[in-house]
């Protein structure tokens, strides 16, 4: 149950547990002992978005390399850097995706760094501190994007790597029930018009290009590339619009 007041983290975070434990949520399968395996000899892949993987050139070599899942707990990511050869660390603040973290790490026999942290806030790290962070889709679920890409460019050593998931906001603009029709306007903002918010969806936020590629490069961050995705799944999907943007940048 949700009530006013509530924190709207809290409340993403009830509604990302639900969809994990009720519907097989995608972004909450942890990998398995195979895929692990496959990671140990070079043979890996990972999303930022929802069907695109990410280069691996985007990442070089990851030997040794302090990285940061950003919001990218679940077991997905990690195991496959830990694999890698990063060191690395978690940060999420749902507890069902810290504890499938925690799962992977044990049955695998690795050490990670998992912290449970609020990104709308200022994320408890030093500065300069890590090579790359890795942010897979997430930013919907914040209000804010700008503050959070400030203290991405903060903990990241210079040169350091952010690779992140961005919207172009499209998803936020058609019927929710086939996509057909434009039906609401930019920005989408629950906390703004109580009437946007769907239990279901929990509490999520469109961010224009101008906040999330702007932010970016008024943070301080060099844009290196770029590439789009679609939903997979869905009648945008099945036209092929995009409505996800993976970005790499550097510091």
């Amino acid at each position: 149950m949700y009530h006013i007041g509530m924190n709207y983290q809290d409340i993403n975070a009830k509604t990302i547990t639900k969809w994990i434990e009720e519907e097989n949520w995608k972004w909450g399968i942890p990998i398995s002992h195979e895929e692990y395996e496959k990671a140990l000899n070079g043979n890996w892949d990972v999303l930022l978005t929802p069907t695109v993987p990410v280069p691996h050139e985007w990442f070089g070599n990851l030997r040794g390399k302090r990285l940061l899942g950003l919001a990218s707990g679940g077991g997905q990511q990690i195991p496959i850097f830990t694999a890698a050869g990063a060191r690395c660390t978690v940060l999420d603040y749902t507890d069902k995706q810290l504890e499938s973290e925690k799962a992977v790490a044990e049955r695998e026999g690795y050490v990670a760094d998992i912290i449970k942290a609020d990104m709308s806030k200022p994320l408890p790290f030093r500065d300069n501190e890590f090579d790359i962070i890795f942010n897979p889709a997430s930013l919907c679920y914040i209000e804010k994007v700008e503050p959070l890409l400030k203290e991405c460019f903060r903990i990241l050593k210079k040169g350091g790597i952010l690779l992140a998931a961005f919207e172009n906001g499209i998803n936020y603009i058609t019927d929710v029930n086939d996509e057909s029709r434009i039906v609401q306007s930019l920005p989408f903002n629950p906390l703004e018009n109580p009437e946007l918010f769907r239990e279901e969806d929990g509490m999520q936020f469109s961010h224009s290009i101008t906040e999330q590629i702007g932010g970016l490069l008024k943070a301080g961050f060099s844009l290196t590339d770029l590439y789009e995705d679609t939903n997979g799944y869905g009648l945008l999907y099945e036209l092929n619009i995009p409505s996800f943007i993976a970005v790499r940048a550097v510091k």
